[in-house]
């Protein structure tokens, strides 16, 4: 297992923040940030330009993973949507993102394509297809953790979310993610049934169904994972339409110069230095 498992059984809530490129990822880990989430509608938001409705494939998931990897020793947990598939599509999708170097696997019970689980409309397969699932990409990890997400209490209610929980844990699901509670008693409730038996995760999107609150006051009520998944994209696409706004309207970069990096401070933040300090040391025979 991941050294991360250890990390969750700590008394502090993990902090994992969404990123969807090796920058940001690096970003992450300056930051401090003991973990990041690799947020599959990040990926649709940047690399398509598109909302989080399954749009995204397996492949293009694991290449942003990979060049994450390539970039930081931050622990990723990976938004694997429904494994892109059956049983077998999702062992596949395990072993193709472990390669990539995930250190979770996150996996969920909605028809395929999937949709962000904070739209309207989404849909399920059954209980008994997702255990079998979660049973199967189990069997093929290696060292990542598998979580299990269910979208059931928008679908099918708070109670029977409850019970899809249950069955992925039997399962052998190693975190545990109920996607949108709808108030804090609902939160409070799931936690008072798992959260003795598995590290939670919460799931904080600003807009979203589920009342926002601090890492510190979810893990106070038992989670242990608290991710802010497009929280750096909306803050990002905010700066970047207020950036494009300003260049029209002036024609220059000027008025927006003190809200950006300029050419130097953007190399420093990359180590350019450093790399190319590096390259030279082996040009003259290491």
């Amino acid at each position: 297992m991941t050294d991360l498992a250890t990390r969750l059984t700590q008394p502090a809530a993990l902090l994992a923040p969404g990123v969807y490129d090796a920058l940001s990822a690096a970003l992450a880990e300056e930051a401090g940030f003991e973990a990041a989430y690799l947020s599959g509608a990040s990926i649709a938001y940047t690399l398509l330009g598109r909302p989080d409705i399954g749009l995204v494939s397996m492949t293009e998931v694991a290449d942003v993973m990979a060049r994450i990897r390539e970039r930081v020793a931050l622990p990723v947990i990976v938004d694997a949507d429904t494994g892109f598939g059956n049983a077998l599509n999702t062992q596949r999708t395990v072993k193709v993102f472990e390669r990539a170097g995930a250190s979770v696997i996150q996996l969920e019970d909605q028809t395929f394509p999937k949709r962000c689980g904070h739209l309207r409309d989404k849909t399920l397969i059954g209980a008994t297809e997702m255990a079998g699932k979660i049973k199967a990409a189990v069997d093929a990890r290696d060292r990542a953790l598998i979580m299990a997400r269910t979208d059931a209490i928008a679908v099918e209610g708070f109670e029977a979310a409850l019970e899809r929980a249950e069955r992925y844990l039997e399962a052998g699901a190693d975190i545990l993610f109920i996607e949108a509670p709808e108030d804090r008693g609902q939160m409070e409730a799931l936690c008072a049934r798992f959260a003795a038996r598995v590290p939670l995760l919460a799931n904080m999107v600003e807009g979203g169904k589920t009342p926002l609150a601090s890492t510190e006051e979810l893990g106070a009520i038992g989670y242990r994972i608290v991710i802010f998944p497009g929280g750096l994209v909306r803050a990002l696409a905010w700066a970047a339409q207020a950036y494009f706004g300003s260049l029209k309207a002036h024609g220059s970069n000027d008025p927006f110069r003190n809200r950006m990096f300029d050419f130097q401070g953007l190399n420093t933040l990359l180590g350019t230095d450093a790399m190319l300090a590096r390259g030279n040391a082996y040009d003259a025979g290491g």
